[in-house]
């Protein structure tokens, strides 16, 4: 068997600088550090925050009056913040900066009288804190099929949005259906898809040819790993979402020769050598790593984290 290992794949810069600053945090001020909702979608990193003395929560009434606060890579609602700085919290903000250019821009197109259409899950997290910026003003589309039912005004100013770990394929038909039907909907002049979503499924798209199976490494809670699941299921007979080397099956490697590895952006980079470990074990004989782009972003910590540091 061989094996082509994608690259990028695995944390992006929103990923790392979340981490960081909960482990930057629990260094400075020790435990308990509470953090709202899981900082990334990925139990292994979770768990190991955990055991360093981060708390998560989902409830702001279980962080007692005074204590220090972090926010998820996923951004919150105002509500949120609101009621931390009711309860004199000390906010730390690890809102991916990609997720916070989202909430600005929602927030400001409705302060100048747009409706919002914004693409993505309507459950998820990300989704969820970003709709809430401008609720009256904002309608959720998940697929295709959703626009049928939206019906503005014909001189209401129209501007759409999406969340940054959706599919480029389904983003791409959901924004011509919407452009077909509403021809001066307005955007932001990039699109606000994350980066390393983008180049995470770029990489994937390069390389299933004459490819058996593909191995995506991340957490079924995750967006953007079960979005490569499903692209890879569009290209190959075979693809799976594995969160960890034991969920590798053997009956599922039979008659593979080519298998095509790669990792959400949220899965640690031991999680990924340990499925390879575990394929050599069943097998595997050559591992080659295939350059899509080398990613070279890096976002600052949060500033009440930095000022600290910087003293």
């Amino acid at each position: 068997m061989n094996l082509y290992l994608l690259r990028p794949r695995g944390f992006c810069a929103g990923v790392v600088r979340a981490i960081k600053t909960v482990e930057k945090a629990l260094d400075i001020w020790g435990e308990p550090i509470y953090v709202k909702h899981e900082i990334v979608h990925n139990k292994h990193v979770v768990n190991a925050l955990k055991e360093k003395g981060a708390i998560f929560i989902e409830d702001l009434n279980e962080v007692p009056i005074g204590e220090k606060l972090i926010y998820s890579a996923h951004g919150v609602t105002p509500e949120i913040r609101e009621l931390a700085k009711k309860r004199n919290l000390l906010e730390i903000d690890a809102t991916c900066g990609l997720v916070t250019k989202i909430h600005s821009a929602v927030k400001r197109f409705s302060k100048k009288g747009y409706k919002i259409v914004l693409i993505g899950k309507k459950k998820h997290v990300e989704i969820i804190g970003i709709s809430k910026e401008a609720e009256k003003d904002t309608t959720i589309v998940e697929k295709v099929e959703d626009i049928k039912a939206l019906n503005f005004k014909n001189d209401q100013k129209l501007f759409y949005i999406t969340q940054t770990t959706l599919s480029i394929d389904d983003v791409k038909d959901i924004i011509l259906a919407l452009k077909e039907k509403f021809p001066n909907i307005e955007t932001l002049p990039s699109s606000s898809i994350c980066y390393a979503t983008t180049n995470r499924q770029m990489a994937l798209k390069e390389i299933t040819k004459n490819v058996d199976l593909v191995l995506v490494v991340g957490d079924p809670t995750s967006s953007n790993s079960n979005r490569l699941k499903e692209l890879a299921k569009k290209r190959v007979k075979k693809a799976y979402l594995i969160n960890s080397e034991d969920e590798i099956d053997i009956n599922s490697l039979k008659g593979v020769k080519n298998i095509v590895m790669t990792a959400g952006a949220s899965t640690p980079e031991n999680i990924v050598k340990k499925c390879i470990d575990k394929l050599i074990k069943f097998g595997l004989k050559n591992v080659k790593e295939v350059i899509y782009k080398d990613e070279d972003v890096v976002f600052e910590l949060p500033k009440e984290v930095n000022e600290v540091l910087t003293k």
